[in-house]
This record gives structure tokens, sequence and C-alpha cells, in this order.
């Protein structure tokens, strides 16, 4: 793969204006409903939008209607059976849900108007993806895709201090061994079966070597064993870096580390947290201020969601076909 465009991202809108209609009322609160009832939207997306400042959690909407009152009336929120009565009731939606289902629902909500935290892929498609960033682009609402640890303080500090240190780095390197799909794991879950580390560890990688080292403009991909992949990553600006990622690693094995090189050395990302719950107030709070403001542009809006996706589909079409002539 060896175009220059085909990861780019669109270039900023001109000023912080939404349309009629795209703009939070005046007023200190943006009230949040969470659609998604699973593990991570019970132990990350409800205690977050519990607990942060600015945000007023007044409802919950799921596939699973009881799962979906468990979580409300904890709470104090509204579970709502019905999709267009919870969209009516909300400023903004927060999605814990998958990729493949987040994606429609997401596309309809941008379409009546409501601001959209986002999980990571955005869409399992680049139609889907596409379709998504129109529907945010007609409306003008804001919108911050959860890279978590994009949003985590120790994380946001390294990528400051490695872009401000004057280093011309020239490369990086980074291997996310997860175990996700382990048996009792609670996020061995259908699409994680299906699409592996690439989807699901892949945007988490992509997006910090991308913060690091500029915008991704081309990548090579290959597989190992199960779903174990290798990503070369070539940047903007001529530097390089490698992904490994897979969620059939051994749990002993469970570990994730991302490093930059260059002329002075190495620098390692501190990718030690694992309590997501804080990122996400971040996240949460900065939709808000965006929705308050009427800006539309974030480092992680639905856009640069989009671009990291692209990379996914590519990388996914080169291991399908070096499958396939394996095969043959």
């Amino acid at each position: 793969m060896t175009s220059d465009s085909r990861f780019q991202r669109h270039p900023p809108s001109d000023g912080p204006v939404f349309p009629d209609g795209g703009a939070l009322p005046d007023g200190p609160v943006l009230r949040c409903g969470l659609v998604g009832t699973g593990h991570w939207a019970r132990n990350t997306h409800a205690v977050a939008l519990a607990s942060a400042d600015g945000i007023e959690f007044t409802a919950v909407w799921g596939r699973n209607p009881a799962a979906a009152r468990a979580i409300a009336d904890a709470h104090g929120a509204r579970a709502y059976p019905e999709l267009d009565a919870f969209l009516n009731g909300v400023d903004a939606v927060v999605f814990s849900v998958p990729p493949h289902v987040q994606s429609e629902i997401a596309t309809r909500a941008a379409a009546a108007g409501k601001h959209l935290l986002l999980e990571k892929p955005i869409a399992l498609t680049e139609a889907a993806a596409d379709a998504l960033v129109r529907a945010v682009e007609a409306t003008g609402v804001a919108s911050v895709v959860f890279f978590t640890n994009r949003f985590q303080p120790q994380i946001r500090a390294w990528l400051t201090e490695v872009a401000g240190s004057g280093s011309a780095w020239c490369g990086g390197s980074a291997a996310w061994l997860g175990s996700s799909l382990d048996e009792s794991n609670p996020f061995n879950t259908p699409w994680r079966q299906q699409k592996g580390g690439l989807w699901d560890l892949g945007p988490h990688i992509v997006s910090m070597l991308w913060a690091a080292l500029g915008p991704v403009v081309s990548v090579t991909a290959d597989t190992g064993r199960a779903d174990v992949t290798h990503l070369v990553l070539h940047h903007a600006g001529g530097a390089s870096s490698t992904a490994t990622v897979t969620l059939n690693a051994p749990p002993a094995a469970d570990s994730v580390e991302l490093s930059l090189w260059g002329e002075t050395g190495r620098s390692a990302a501190p990718m030690g947290e694992r309590d997501a719950v804080p990122a996400l107030r971040t996240a949460l709070r900065e939709l808000a201020d965006n929705a308050r403001s009427g800006r539309m542009e974030h480092p992680c809006d639905v856009r640069f969601g989009r671009d990291v996706l692209r990379v996914l589909a590519e990388a996914e079409r080169q291991v399908e076909a070096r499958s396939a002539n394996r095969l043959s």
C-alpha cells in the first residue's frame, strides 16, 4: 500500500460554529444517555457518567431491557425501551456497544443532532465510518472517540514531552499482547472473536503512534499464529514504526509497551494505567466543552476515528490477500 493520501485527515473546519440545531443550549449541564449494558458499560461508562463534572447521566438504552433498567436504577437515570424516546431525552449519546451496532445508532443519533462519545473502532467498515462522518458534519455535532490512552494525563504529558523535545524521532515500536479471548475474560465477545486484536487493540496503538510520529500514510500488514497481526506504519515526515497486536496471548504474557527511538536515544510511553474511568471523565468533559462552545474539532474526533479505521481496513485487506495466496 503506497498511496500518501488515503489516510490523511480532512482539513479543520473554519471556526467553531455549529449549524442551527447542533450547538448545546445554554446551561451548565450536558444531558447524556448511555447506549449499552455490557461489562464495559456497567463498570466504566456508567461510573464515569455518574461522576463527571458538567454531565447529567439521565438515560440508558440497550438491547437487553432488564440490564438497561439495572444500570439506570443504580445511577438515578431512566431506562428507555424505545430508541427514539431515548434520543429525544438527551443532548449527547455515549456508546458502549459492538462497533457495527454503534455505527448504525450513532449515525441515527448524529442526524437527530446529538453529540457523540464513541468507542473505537467507530465502525467495522469504511462505508459505515464514512456515513457516520457525513451525519456528524451535516448537523455539526461534537464528537469524541474514546482512544483510552489519549485521555490519560501521564500519556498526554509524555506526548507533549516527545513533541517538544527537539529530537528527530526516527521511528517507534509497540506491542500489545492481550488475553481478552481467554474463556474467563469479560471482553471475550463475538465481535472480538471475529475481528481479533487488529480491530480491538490496533486502534489504540495506531492512535498513539500517529500522535507521536505524525499521520500514517501507508501500512504493510502480515500475521502470525492465531490473531497475531504485525503492522509496519510509515508516517508523514519520514518516520516509520512497527506494531504487534493480539488478543490470544497467554494471561501471563499480557502486556503493552510503546516507545520511540531517535538521535537522543529511546523514550517509552507510560502505558501501564488500567483504570479507564478517569480518562473517560476527561473525554466526557471535553465533549461537553465542545458541545457548549459549538466547536467540532478534537484531536480524537470522529474524522480521526475514521482515519484510524482506514489503516485497519487496509491492513485487513492485505492480511486476507496473503491468506488467500497461501491457500492457493
